[in-house]
């Protein structure tokens, strides 16, 4: 499978990048500077001067971008915007490294995490502008995308368990009650998704948590 990593040298994109490459995939780091992945190719080039002529011939497209500044956090939604118009029409799949400040905690999904008392303001306008975002992927029936949150409590330097629980629109818990998941894993569930075939969750958002 041939897949490109946009924003491959951020972190989660790092780890994306060695775990497809461990599975055998071809992978294509685009990145705009110096890679710093194990992907076996480099695409040298920003995000928004991304052409179709470079995504095309890729089965998957993982979409790494993050922005945590203030005056850069409406490059949420240009990013995917732009990302969405460039593979329009095509059979190639958008899988994005999503947020969890949107994720549901009730069944009538009318209430979000990002809603609630004990949520960080410092993270609030991430969370905003991330949830803006997939507002507006969720419009788009011309690309074959999804969005995948991680847990609550995403983990940086976490272990590398090797497992996790699939989760989809409301904030999934495991037998501990914890919401947390480390980059290594989120990683591996990446990859599960880019590698699925018929039963692909297009344009669906889905969630990870640690088993």
């Amino acid at each position: 499978m041939r897949i490109a990593i946009v924003a491959a040298n951020g972190k989660e994109g790092r780890l994306a990048a060695q775990e497809a490459v461990e599975r055998g995939h071809d992978v294509t780091a685009i990145v705009r500077g110096e890679n710093h992945t194990a992907a076996q190719h480099v695409l040298v080039r920003d995000l928004f001067d991304l052409t179709a002529e470079d995504l095309a011939g890729f089965d998957v497209v993982i979409d790494a971008f993050g922005a945590w500044t203030p005056e850069l956090l409406p490059q949420h939604s240009t990013s995917l915007a732009h990302l969405c118009d460039v593979l329009s029409g095509s059979q190639t799949r958008l899988v994005v490294v999503g947020g969890a400040g949107s994720l549901y905690v009730d069944a009538s999904h009318a209430t979000q995490v990002q809603d609630g008392p004990d949520f960080p303001d410092a993270f609030k306008p991430l969370a905003s502008a991330m949830g803006k975002a997939l507002a507006e992927l969720r419009k788009r029936d011309d690309v074959r995308w999804t969005y995948v949150s991680p847990a609550a409590d995403f983990q940086a330097e976490g272990d590398r368990t090797g497992t996790y629980l699939l989760g989809g629109e409301e904030l999934k818990l495991n037998e501990r009650g914890e919401s947390v998941i480390s980059y290594a894993d989120f990683a591996i569930a990446l990859i599960d998704e880019a590698e699925r075939g018929e039963d692909a969750h297009i344009r669906e958002r889905i969630s990870a948590v640690r088993a």
